[in-house]
């Protein structure tokens, strides 16, 4: 099987550093994006600025293939947003890869070629086959191994607090599971003047408070019903100026404030079981029997979860509880740590019991909400080398994290998030 491509799913940050270590190592790779361009995921949210430096969100052997082409890395310690992140170093090195990238190419499926997932036999002797849909129809790929880079971002969480759709959910309109870009005229129109639920503990949840606290000052009529789950605000503005990120810190300073200006009631242990359409408005149910007065849009931002449907014929080891890498969950579980340090770690901790299978960045992570792109380069690093056959290198760790300070009750990632955990992480 080594002529064989590895296929990696996702032409996001760590995507594509997966594809440059693997070429660097020898190995052909194919890129299978479901968007039109790289980084279609970050895009979405373009506007949000994250709290890493440029320093730390681009993978160094990724900067060695981009060399030849006169790329530079801007400013390392400017702070980008999404989308220059992805105009100015996830596009360029696409670009360079080449044909590599297939974009419009959605995986719906992977299996051991001519065996599902109850077959012992050829487990490690038959490559896989992943199914791509595509505009021009079904496209099948032999692949010696598969790098699932595929991210969490298509997945958020619902606004119902057993994590599923509340009552009424999936029907009601005026829902949005983003952060609204309140730049774009359309959507300013829409919020502008307006009640709105946000729920959310996390940094997305913060950033759309304050955002929504200055269309405030400027419509009146504008007020916000910001909806936790958790019976106190605690610590969920984090650590403020003691913060050794100080983008995040500034974050968590300035919501409190908007919280103080007025334009925004907090609504504590508010666990959402339905939602109910009064009008052309909408009533949000608690478990407990609390109803909201009438609002008139609802932004959930209460995280994000794997999508799993498409591995459901190879043979995957999973925590039970987070969805993650059985062996990278202890590290991570939000139930046990308030604070801490996600080791590096690599193909030791994310290898799959299907043989050449890794899920790597947010996807290895499934519903843990602390994530650093650094994490993920060295992911790639060591996965990349175990596919080569080079099992020192593998097991070696090359990564020295940042500290990254005072810890919050929020997630904090190289990607807007939601939910409690540890503060290893770096966004917006």
């Amino acid at each position: 099987m080594s002529d064989l491509p590895v296929v990696v799913v996702g032409a996001g940050p760590v995507g594509l550093a997966a594809a440059a270590h693997l070429l660097e190592r020898g190995i052909e790779v194919v890129v299978c994006e479901a968007g039109s361009v790289a980084g279609a995921s970050v895009r979405e949210w373009h506007g949000v600025r994250l709290f890493s430096p440029w320093s730390e969100i681009v993978d160094p052997v990724a900067e060695k293939l981009l060399a030849p082409t006169g790329w530079q890395r801007p400013d390392a310690g400017s702070y980008p947003t999404g989308g220059e992140w992805a105009r100015h170093y996830l596009q360029p090195l696409a670009d360079e890869l080449g044909d590599r990238v297939r974009y419009g190419a959605r995986v719906i499926g992977v299996a051991r070629r001519g065996r599902d997932r109850i077959v012992d036999a050829g487990r490690d002797t038959e490559p896989l086959t992943v199914h791509i849909e595509t505009a021009a129809g079904e496209v099948r790929i032999p692949a010696r191994g598969l790098i699932d880079a595929s991210g969490t971002w298509s997945t958020p969480n619902p606004l119902g607090a057993d994590g599923l759709r509340a009552i009424g959910e999936r029907a009601a309109e005026h829902i949005a599971y983003r952060i609204p870009d309140l730049a774009d005229p359309a959507v300013r129109a829409r919020y502008a003047g307006t009640r709105i639920a946000v729920a959310g503990s996390g940094h997305s949840a913060l950033t759309a408070l304050v955002a929504f606290a200055e269309l405030a000052e400027d419509e009146p009529g504008t007020h916000v019903d910001w909806l936790l789950r958790r019976g106190q605000v605690g610590d969920t503005f984090g650590g403020g100026a003691a913060d050794q990120l100080p983008a995040r810190g500034a974050l968590g300073v300035r919501a409190a404030a908007a919280v103080e200006a007025g334009h925004i009631t907090t609504v504590t242990g508010f666990r959402t079981t339905a939602v109910e359409r009064v009008g052309e408005r909408l009533v949000l149910e608690s478990l407990d029997g609390r109803r909201l007065d009438p609002v008139d849009e609802v932004v959930v931002l209460t995280g994000f979860r794997p999508d799993l449907s498409w591995l459901s014929e190879l043979r995957l080891d999973l925590d039970p509880t987070l969805q993650a890498a059985r062996e990278l969950a202890p590290l991570i579980d939000p139930n046990v740590h308030s604070c801490g340090t996600v080791y590096p770690h690599g193909a030791r901790e994310l290898a799959q019991p299907e043989p050449g299978v890794f899920l790597v960045g947010m996807k290895a992570y499934g519903r843990a909400p602390t994530f650093l792109a650094l994490t993920g380069y060295e992911q790639v690093r060591s996965v990349a080398a175990a596919l080569a056959g080079d099992r020192e290198a593998a097991e070696r760790v090359e990564l020295v994290l940042p500290e990254t300070g005072v810890c919050g009750g929020a997630g904090v990632f190289d990607a807007p998030a939601d939910a409690g955990g540890c503060c290893v992480a770096t966004t917006a």
